[in-house]
């Protein structure tokens, strides 16, 4: 029912990366998230499938960037990684990591962990306060298997735009 990308997240690219403010990047990470709450809100927990993987890598690699690049937690305001070290290489990386005190390690894994949890509570509670216009969009897909903006954009319901919900 879903099409060939089965629900996939893209993000745009070729933006500069150093004019996005922290509540883009958090947006970001809501909308990457919420193929997955809606699986989580319309058919449960357990129906939640491994789809996900390719948007919880890219939403993992922004919270992450936000915390130890961008000083956008509560850690503070410094650069907790050397950008010559944002390698692909696992030894670089585990080097990199060895570098900082274990607290400080935990310090981050827990910063990203709250910005991707704060954000799928968002994206749960949009699919939550919209279920309206979801299940119009369900029987526009039975119908039409793939979407176009303009189908979209014609379904008219009363809704909660997600910039309402997202305070970052």
């Amino acid at each position: 029912m879903l099409g060939q990308a089965q629900g996939l997240t893209w993000f745009i690219p070729g933006e500069d990366p150093f004019l996005i403010s922290k509540k883009q990047l958090f947006a970001r990470i809501v909308g990457g998230l919420r193929g997955r709450a809606v699986k989580e809100v319309i058919f449960g927990e357990t129906e939640i499938t491994t789809r996900a993987f390719e948007d919880l890598q890219q939403i993992t690699q922004i919270a992450r960037k936000m915390v130890t690049m961008f000083g956008m937690s509560e850690i503070g305001l410094w650069a907790l990684t050397d950008p010559a070290v944002q390698s692909s290489d696992v030894v670089l990386r585990m080097l990199a990591r060895n570098s900082m005190s274990e607290k400080l390690a935990e310090d981050i894994d827990n910063s990203v962990r709250q910005i991707i949890e704060a954000a799928y509570e968002i994206a749960k509670n949009h699919i939550r306060n919209n279920c309206d216009a979801v299940d119009k969009l369900v029987d526009v897909l039975l119908d039409k298997e793939t979407l176009k903006f303009t189908d979209i954009s014609s379904i008219k319901v009363d809704r909660i735009p997600i910039r309402e919900l997202i305070k970052a």
